[in-house]
């Protein structure tokens, strides 16, 4: 999954949002440096991340993108289920969407001290450019795909995936749908199994 889900999945406290987005940029990281709270974010990042790439919907989603870019369409997916999850909202939270975005960038900014740099830089720009405005149209997925494929360190040809997903949108959006309530179940039954997680 992507930032946006990321956090519609943490606790609404820093520790605990910066813990779910630390999946991310944990590469060297020493664990036993973090707060349980965040600890616990990094654990259920990593397991809603296991849940998702074995998923039997999103597995059959990733068909849908041509031979050329399959190798990339966990990624694509990712950031499409973002901006499903915004034009679904209504079905996963009593919370306006606008007032969930400004209580979790307000949240990510009181995290910051708790990030190792490269996060620090990115989140920023997260908040700064308001990133999760631009998953609410196709238009900004399109262009957040593309920039992440100018960021592949070799030659690829996932740019204009976006030609894939809007081919096959529909189809994209009933998986989501079918796959985003199971996510929810299995992120649940974490929250309330972490009070008896041992390190």
């Amino acid at each position: 999954m992507n930032y946006l889900a990321h956090c519609f999945l943490a606790q609404a406290n820093s520790e605990s949002m910066v813990g779910n987005l630390l999946g991310d940029f944990a590469k060297g990281l020493d664990e036993s440096t973090l707060s349980e709270k965040t600890y616990l974010g990094l654990m259920n990042h990593r397991e809603v991340d296991r849940f998702t790439d074995a998923n039997p919907q999103v597995l059959a989603a990733k068909r849908y993108f041509s031979g050329q870019r399959r190798r990339f369409a966990g990624i694509a997916l990712d950031v499409l289920f973002d901006h499903f999850l915004i034009k679904n909202w209504h079905l996963y939270s009593d919370i306006a969407f606008p007032e969930f975005k400004r209580d979790t960038y307000q949240l990510i900014e009181q995290g910051q001290y708790l990030m190792p740099y490269p996060m620090q830089q990115v989140m920023r720009s997260v908040v700064k450019n308001d990133w999760f405005a631009s998953y609410e149209t196709i238009e900004g997925i399109g262009f957040a795909l593309d920039r992440i494929a100018m960021r592949i360190r070799f030659s690829n040809k996932f740019s204009g995936s976006i030609e894939d997903i809007e081919q096959h949108y529909p189809a994209l959006e009933t998986a989501f749908r079918q796959f985003f309530p199971q996510l929810l179940s299995f992120n649940q039954t974490r929250l309330s199994n972490n009070a008896s997680i041992i390190r």
